[in-house]
């Protein structure tokens, strides 16, 4: 192959775009725990992230969540496209604040669990998931 001038401009944005979309994505999950806990101070602990270490099809990945005493989950994606994935919100008749789903990933990437405590703080905690095949046409 004969490296003209426009293949090495679109080696060159090839290269850019996929260094700048990883933190885009990783931008868009900021942006919506921002949203959830309106700017408020995330800690940590009081919330159980469960998921696989290694899942072998990104389209059917088994998580669970489980934050007693909270009032809300959200559960984000932060390689995916769209970062959100699921949001809980429990009553005060709950017998148990826990959520447990399969969901799609589009790649490895680490999944995200906030929490809304009944006392008003945030907690988050965080899973790094390895994707062999990847669920979002990846």
């Amino acid at each position: 192959m004969e490296l003209t001038r426009r293949n090495a401009l679109a080696i060159g944005a090839g290269a850019f775009a996929a260094t700048i979309l990883p933190f885009q994505a990783f931008a868009a999950a900021d942006e919506a725990i921002a949203a959830f806990t309106g700017g408020a101070d995330v800690g940590e602990g009081g919330i159980t992230l469960t998921s696989p270490e290694i899942a072998e099809n990104g389209n059917t990945v088994p998580i669970s969540v489980d934050a007693p005493g909270a009032v809300s989950i959200v559960l984000l994606a932060a390689g995916n496209p769209d970062p959100a994935v699921a949001t809980a919100n429990f009553g005060p008749l709950a017998a148990a604040q826990s959520v447990a789903m399969r969901i799609r990933l589009a790649g490895s990437q680490d999944i995200v669990a906030v929490a809304k405590m009944a006392d008003g703080s945030f907690v988050k905690t965080s899973n790094a998931i390895k994707v062999t095949i990847g669920g979002c046409g990846g």
